[in-house]
């Protein structure tokens, strides 16, 4: 519910009222006795989604748009006819439901923007937590750095200066977009390069081997659901009047940690996470601005001036092309990244299922599986289109003092047959089990059963793990063979 005051000019008292007597809107009039141009004070609560109509009314009806207007939020309104007036708003069809008026979308989408000091030292502020805690491989870290980030201001503003057609908030949104988040990749950047120039990471660190880093370097797809379901959000809050400060977490969450990620690529020198992840976040970026532009405009604003319309169509159906063009430009990566992800998860089944089938064979029940790597290094980059990968790494356990020399060959040629390009290598960890004094009959396995290698590494993590017997001596050493 809004309270709306409006100042009459002298000679508008009785248009402004007849328009109100018409709507069935309750009023109270103080006179002004200021001496100014202004006659009277007209005071009357609206519902939410009747305030844009209403004042349009006023207008058509020869109220200045200069006239000096103020809406404020009204908590509660005990009225016969504001109770008749709101149900004929929520049975209207043409309205929708809690959207607030053009003017109080500006001004929420101006008070979302801070000032550009403000803006700036806030993001490269949440942009240096973030990547302190992708350093530190810390998710709580991250997800804090996303609380402080005020990234859901400048996208909103350029989305209602789109649609209303004012130039001036957009191209703030615009600039606060554009130099924040060439501010906040040098901040990463610089403060990623300290951290490594002074040691304070270990030595030799491979940052790609930080999940952090490594899930933000292929982006597929669901980048793009996750961007656009935050614009949307942004946009749904803002024109509902509701609190934004949750959507804006969301909003962080797909742009700031691949803007630290970018940062930390140029500090160490790694173009690939470079390109990875700016591309994440040129993807998010354009996205969410296409998603709250076009949720806007859908929900019906428009200038507040019929001459100016026309424009704003325009204007805002080129930029939303330009949006959608770019994703579009994107999306071959996002489409080859996300063939290769869904080809190399399918070809680590394959190399898994072939492994099971050596394992299973007779010459191997006392080999367990114990753990399967499957080394892309470059290859992804190199062959996308061969999602096989250049190195396998098996490691299984066998009781003491047993060999099994062809086991590396056989595996390989499980795997990849007759080609080329795949390296197999097999460890050995001979292991040592004493069962548990407690032990009986009736829990040790049946010595007629062979199982499977998948069973016999599930029994030896349960042994390992201590939750059915307990280890009483453990002897081991390792032996590895490569193909």
């Amino acid at each position: 519910m809004r309270l709306v005051q409006v100042m009459v000019p002298a000679g508008k008292r009785e248009t402004v009222l007849g328009v109100l007597d018409d709507e069935g809107i309750d009023y109270a009039v103080t006179d002004e006795t200021s001496g100014r141009e202004y006659t009277a004070v007209v005071s009357f609560p609206l519902p939410t989604s009747a305030v844009e109509p209403v004042l349009d009314s006023l207008r058509d009806a020869g109220l200045e748009r200069e006239s000096y207007t103020v809406v404020v939020d009204a908590k509660t309104v005990l009225s016969k006819k504001f109770e008749a007036l709101e149900a004929t708003y929520e049975a209207d069809e043409d309205t929708t439901g809690d959207r607030i008026a053009r003017e109080e979308l500006a001004t929420q989408a101006q008070e979302l923007a801070p000032q550009f000091s403000t803006y700036v030292l806030m993001t490269v502020v949440s942009v240096v937590i973030a990547t302190a805690g992708i350093l530190l491989d810390s998710p709580a870290v991250v997800v804090g750095s996303m609380v402080i980030a005020p990234l859901i201001g400048p996208a909103m503003a350029t989305a209602v200066g789109s649609v209303i057609d004012d130039d001036a908030l957009f191209g703030r949104g615009l600039k606060l977009q554009v130099l924040g988040f060439a501010t906040a990749i040098a901040a990463a950047a610089a403060f990623a390069w300290f951290v490594k120039t002074v040691n304070l990471v270990p030595p030799g660190l491979d940052p790609t081997t930080i999940e952090q880093v490594s899930s933000r370097l292929t982006p597929g797809f669901l980048s793009l659901a996750v961007a656009l379901g935050a614009g949307i959000a942004g946009a749904v809050s803002l024109r509902s009047g509701v609190s934004a400060s949750l959507v804006g977490v969301m909003i962080a969450v797909a742009l700031v940690p691949p803007t630290a990620v970018i940062g930390i690529g140029i500090a160490w020198g790694l173009p690939v996470v470079v390109l990875g992840s700016s591309v994440l976040v040129g993807v998010n970026v354009l996205s969410i601005n296409l998603a709250a532009m076009t949720t806007l405009w859908y929900s019906g604003y428009r200038p507040d001036n019929w001459l100016r319309r026309d424009q704003a169509r325009s204007a805002t159906l080129s930029r939303i092309g330009v949006l959608v063009g770019a994703i579009v430009v994107l999306s071959v990566f996002l489409g080859g990244t996300t063939y290769v992800t869904y080809a190399t998860a399918i070809a680590e089944q394959d190399v898994r299922e072939d492994l099971d089938s050596v394992l299973d064979g007779a010459a191997y029940d006392d080999v367990a599986l114990v753990e399967l790597e499957s080394v892309h290094t470059d290859r992804l980059w190199e062959r996308p289109l061969d999602p096989m990968p250049e190195r396998v790494v098996v490691t299984v356990s066998v009781p003491p003092d047993t060999a099994h020399p062809g086991l590396a060959a056989a595996v390989r040629e499980a795997i990849a047959g007759d080609e080329n390009g795949v390296d197999v290598e097999v460890r050995f960890v001979e292991t040592q089990h004493a069962p548990s004094l407690s032990s009986t009959p009736a829990t040790s396995p049946s010595p007629s059963s062979t199982p499977t290698s998948d069973e016999r590494y599930r029994q030896r993590e349960h042994d390992r793990t201590g939750q059915s017997s307990t280890r009483v001596g453990l002897a081991r050493s390792s032996r590895q063979f490569s193909s």
